[in-house]
């Protein structure tokens, strides 16, 4: 049982196996004080010249998940990883955590570390990617065929999404195909959020030049023209050099893929640049790079594909 925030912890356990009581008491007359304290179910009375010897563990500190671990293995304490919140995608946040504080152990940045991740996760989708990027760049071949099929049954709804599914099944592609690697990305997305958010190995990790803690939103601003101005504009106008090279990966990356269809959804879809350039803003640092990062290989792996798929054709 403990007590923990954001980056530290106290928690006290006894030296057994079996079951013990644990609460929380809140103290009277004592303004933000808990009590936590436990009671062995083992323990029985004892009889005149008897001796019971007990042990009990504290732990008060910072929650790094290879001290933790060490202790879990060492003293066999059930759940004390817990502390570390990371998430529902836990199965996926704690690999995450030790693939990256490998790499940034090995390259000596965590940032460095972030980006050969971001390689790695690239690596393996490849195959999920490239099924992928080769569906929507047959969309994007397909568009002017498409937007003839819109144009001569602009009148008829019916016929027009009935000829554009014949033209899909012609061509053997799935207007859909094109998400799977965005479904895929949302988790790992968050699974990397959380160990930038809540590891205390994140905590004032430097990158390079002005990023001096990957935990922390990118602290420049366009609109103090990044510190020239002697100016701190509110939260929501911090946009800093990372967040603004993430929307324009992200508006480039949008730019090679094909249009949607209908108009108002390709409006939509323009919006989105500047909506998560905003968005992202406030983000940690180290998650607005690894966005960044996967944008600019999705784009050189979609373009490449293109350029081979025209080739071929």
């Amino acid at each position: 049982i403990g007590y923990t925030d954001h980056y530290w912890q106290i928690a006290i356990f006894p030296d057994t196996n079996e079951s013990f009581k644990a609460r929380f008491k809140s103290l009277k007359n004592q303004k933000n004080s808990v009590q936590i304290d436990f009671i062995n179910n083992n323990i029985k009375s004892l009889k005149p010249d008897e001796n019971l010897i007990t042990k009990s563990y504290v732990f008060a500190g910072a929650k790094e998940v290879p001290l933790i671990d060490k202790y879990i293995e060492q003293l066999k304490v059930n759940k004390l990883d817990l502390s570390v919140d990371f998430g529902w995608f836990y199965f996926l946040t704690k690999p995450l955590f030790y693939a990256l504080h490998f790499l940034s152990t090995m390259f000596e940045n965590f940032g460095v570390g972030i980006i050969i991740l971001t390689i790695f996760i690239r690596i393996l989708m490849f195959p999920l990617a490239n099924k992928s990027f080769k569906s929507m760049n047959s969309m994007r071949i397909l568009t002017p065929e498409i937007k003839r099929i819109r144009e001569r049954y602009k009148d008829d709804r019916a016929k027009m999404n009935q000829e554009m599914f014949a033209l899909y099944r012609e061509k053997k592609i799935n207007p859909a195909a094109g998400c799977i690697p965005i479904l895929i990305q949302i988790p790992i997305f968050f699974a990397l959020y959380k160990v930038l958010f809540v590891s205390i190995e994140m905590r004032h990790a430097p990158f390079f030049g002005w990023i001096k803690d990957l935990s922390a939103p990118d602290p420049t601003s366009i609109f103090n023209l990044f510190g020239l101005i002697p100016w701190s504009p509110p939260l929501f106008l911090t946009i800093g050099v990372w967040p603004l090279l993430m929307g324009l990966s992200m508006y480039l990356q949008q730019k090679i893929n094909p249009p949607p269809p209908d108009p108002i959804q390709a409006k939509i879809f323009m919006m989105l640049p500047i909506i998560f350039t905003f968005l992202l803003a406030t983000f940690p640092s180290g998650m607005v790079i690894y966005w960044t990062v996967n944008n600019i290989l999705s784009i050189a792996q979609q373009y490449f594909l293109l350029k081979k798929q025209r080739k071929n054709e």
